[in-house]
């Protein structure tokens, strides 16, 4: 374990599940026998999801289908949470979000993660800037640290045809022709020639909407960088520069034509679309389906970073249930993403009731990673997934697809009913 550290995310708890899997699911059991367990009044929720309940019916019609159907009495081993995700098959309604080029991800901790995240067949998506930061990876040192090698790690550890990278691509990686690079290079053959290599448009993030990417430098760093990115003296008197990646310029026109050029140009990858959770963000999620997306990403204001100005962590943006609920009147022709704050089954069928199609693992990935390189990310994986299959059963359902805006209840906002999916 390093010295990362994630203030305000709940992060002993996810080490906890890094540790113990499945069984930090559950109070200790050491305490069973001689403790009273109750519900946590004393914990404040951390935004409108976290304040939301999860409300099973008295009356369960699909359960009753259920048992017909096994011939016995459902349980909750019997819910199928695979789930199709921008156009991949995935073993849980969970991918692994965007890390780029922070100083974090660039570390050992970004192959970890790819191989856990391949083994688990979760979809994992590379960041922008890594190949102007890290390189590209087919010559010279630190390859496992660039691109090629995260998704390295990921083939060779991905099995049973489930999961699938995405690589994402910015201003600067569009001047580095990545795109170009990862179609045609031997590592991603196998993943492209079994439908599970994606590009990702990044249009925004949920931790600074409005900007681009930005890291942390060494001066000898930001002189290698110079001619690509935007540097700034602002952290001062150090030797730390600030490195600004261009928010590019979007308007409709320009996503739709984006989006073409994807399709035309790498006909044999799925097109994902990340966006900040603005406050058109209907309208740009329409406009992607429309143009063709597989795949909306919207990252919530709640969304973690490895750098971003404090002013927009807390006041920038607008939070994930405002997102969900402006999405609500739009037909769903692709699948719909969200990320921001999960870590735990409660938030991620939340999420799912209120209309997403899987949810984004980001700080809590790389925190169960730096737990154990090797296992820290299974074990919370296999924890959340136990969860997922406790609380869906709960709703007398067994099926990811099955949940309903009904299943939620906000002390907060009345919530609409779901309307007919068009996927």
């Amino acid at each position: 374990m390093s010295a990362l550290h994630a203030p305000g995310f709940p992060e002993a708890r996810i080490r906890d599940r890094a540790r113990f899997g499945t069984a930090s699911v559950f109070p200790a059991a050491d305490g069973y026998g001689h403790t009273l367990f109750g519900a946590d009044g004393a914990t404040a929720p951390a935004d409108e999801i976290d304040a939301m309940r999860l409300v099973p019916p008295v009356f369960m019609p699909l359960r009753l289908e259920k048992l017909i159907d096994l011939a016995r009495e459902p349980m909750y081993g019997d819910v199928d949470l695979t789930t199709e995700i921008g156009g991949f098959r995935s073993s849980l309604p969970v991918y692994v979000s965007a890390f780029g080029s922070t100083q974090v991800a660039s570390t050992d901790l970004g192959i970890a993660v790819s191989r856990q995240a391949g083994r688990l067949g979760l979809p994992m998506v590379i960041g922008e800037n890594v190949v102007p930061v890290n390189g590209y990876g087919r010559i010279g040192t630190g390859t496992e640290k660039s691109l090629v090698g995260r998704v390295r790690a990921y083939a060779e550890a991905a099995t049973g045809g489930l999961g699938g990278v995405v690589v994402q691509q910015s201003t600067e990686d569009a001047d580095a022709e990545v795109w170009n690079l990862v179609y045609s290079d031997p590592t991603a053959t196998a993943l492209l020639e079994t439908g599970r290599l994606a590009f990702e448009l990044k249009v925004g993030q949920g931790a600074k909407p409005g900007l681009g990417g930005m890291t942390v430098l060494s001066e000898s760093a930001a002189d290698r960088l110079s001619g690509q990115f935007a540097l700034d003296r602002v952290l001062g008197d150090g030797d730390r520069l600030l490195r600004c990646a261009s928010p590019g310029t979007f308007t409709e026109e320009i996503l739709r034509q984006q989006i073409r050029f994807m399709r035309n140009n790498f006909p044999r990858v799925q097109v994902w679309v990340k966006l900040h959770p603005g406050r058109d963000i209907a309208d740009a999620a329409d406009v992607a389906w429309r143009a063709g997306a597989d795949a909306v990403t919207v990252d919530g204001a709640e969304g973690g970073t490895g750098w971003a100005p404090t002013a927009f962590l807390d006041h920038v943006g607008l939070p994930l249930a405002e997102c969900l609920r402006r999405l609500r009147p739009v037909p769903k022709l692709g699948s719909l993403l969200t990320s921001g704050r999960m870590w735990e089954g409660t938030r991620v069928v939340k999420a799912l009731a209120l209309g997403a199609s899987a949810a984004g693992l980001g700080r809590a990935a790389l925190l169960a990673a730096d737990t154990d390189p090797e296992h820290g990310l299974t074990r919370l994986t296999e924890a959340l997934a136990l969860e997922l299959r406790l609380l869906i059963s709960a709703l007398g359902k067994y099926a990811t697809s099955a949940l309903d805006p009904e299943d939620v209840w906000s002390p907060t906002m009345t919530v609409p009913q779901r309307q007919e999916s068009l996927i």
